[in-house]
């Protein structure tokens, strides 16, 4: 061996394994050094371990000392092995707030990235743009723009959509921790913890990411006004004044809270349902999907003529279109306009988009959490 150490397999034989430095702490790949499979220990009595109690016990320490990554663990002192799961990767974190922002944000931009196409055709469909079916409206954008036309305003959804969701997730874990009884105890509200936690973290978010869900829908609707973010941004500003950035706030808050009370109570209730039927603890990633979906489902269908009135106030007076008071005005001018159908119009596409969305931001979420952990040796 050109590397100093304890050899404990001998070369000549069909060894095993090879561990230099067995007399300092292992803590690098770099010290494992692996021979052909075949007879142990060959090399044991030249350190003087020639007895089968001595060399069983000097086996056992070397294998929980050195051989826990290949799923082998000691366990009340008996030497368990693990289920071969494949590869697992595991990145320490220890503060938990930090945890949620993470995975949230990932799972926004994941989820947000996914349905993109979708969020660009409901959009059209709201304000009748394009179109007035899905079909008519993605005709309309690959004709005029291409494939590209489909993920326009994508950036800034993703840029608005990551902290959001992180400040959504982070708020909603902290409401429903604070608010959400000890085992054994009376709850400390008449109404679930979730349905309040998901109300505070829908409003949390909103408040802090609004203008970009604004910015966003211009550059999906205004084509060829804006050069991008930072453009819009000024011109808005500039043109339009501060509270611009706000316009149809009101809408979306009345939507949101709803929607995000809606959306994570289905979510936690589901989940609760999921381990009482099944008797099983651990939900898995297809199964969080669905959940998630679910819910998505859901709120969105309960809470869209909201939606519909809160982007009919952010295109305001574009293409000479009504400018409305508020939202009852908005509601009352589109109900008596076009009727009840409407307020549901971009229903389809909007649960095509919201439905996947929300199952993929939940899955995304649990198996980010599953990766930052808090120790190295969590689960």
């Amino acid at each position: 061996m050109a590397r100093g150490g304890n050899q404990l397999f001998d070369d000549n034989r069909d060894g095993f394994l090879w561990i230099s430095g067995l007399g300092s702490q292992w803590n690098s790949f770099e010290d494992v050094q692996y021979l052909p499979a075949g007879g142990l220990f060959a090399s044991v009595n030249q350190m003087g371990m020639g007895d089968n109690g001595s060399l069983k016990s000097l086996y056992n320490d070397l294998c929980v000392k050195y051989l826990s990554f290949v799923g082998v663990q000691e366990e009340e002192g008996v030497l368990k092995k693990k289920k071969k799961g494949g590869l697992k990767l595991k990145i320490k974190i220890k503060n938990p707030s930090l945890r949620r922002l993470i995975s949230g944000g990932i799972a926004g931009a994941i989820s947000r990235t996914a349905v993109a196409p979708l969020e660009t055709i409901r959009t059209h469909l709201m304000v009748g743009s394009s179109g007035h079916s899905t079909t008519e409206v993605f005709n309309n954008i690959i004709q005029t723009d291409g494939w590209k036309g489909l993920f326009r305003g994508n950036f800034v959804n993703v840029i608005r959509v990551a902290p959001s969701k992180a400040i959504e997730l982070f708020a909603y874990d902290t409401v429903n921790k604070k608010l959400s009884p000890a085992p054994g105890e009376q709850p400390k509200l008449p109404i679930p913890a979730s349905l309040i936690a998901g109300a505070c973290a829908g409003v949390s978010s909103t408040l802090c990411t609004y203008p970009l869900e604004l910015v966003k829908t211009r550059l999906t609707i205004q084509r060829g006004v804006y050069n991008g973010i930072v453009d819009a941004f000024l011109k808005i500003l500039r043109e339009e004044g501060p509270g611009e950035l706000y316009r149809g706030l009101a809408p979306s808050l009345i939507g949101v809270i709803p929607y995000a009370a809606a959306n994570y109570f289905a979510y936690d209730t589901l989940r609760k349902a999921y381990r009482k039927i099944l008797k099983q603890e651990k939900i898995g990633n297809i199964e969080t999907l669905l959940i998630g979906s679910a819910a998505g489902a859901i709120s969105s269908s309960a809470t869209f003529p909201l939606e519909v009135a809160r982007k009919h106030m952010q295109v305001g007076a574009l293409s000479g279109r009504q400018v409305y008071k508020n939202v009852i005005h908005a509601l009352a001018s589109i109900l008596e306009q076009e009727g009840i159908q409407g307020l549901y119009k971009g229903l389809g596409p909007s649960c095509m988009k919201l439905v996947p969305a929300a199952g993929i931001s939940f899955m995304c979420y649990e198996a980010c959490k599953k990766i930052l952990v808090e120790d190295e040796e969590e689960a």
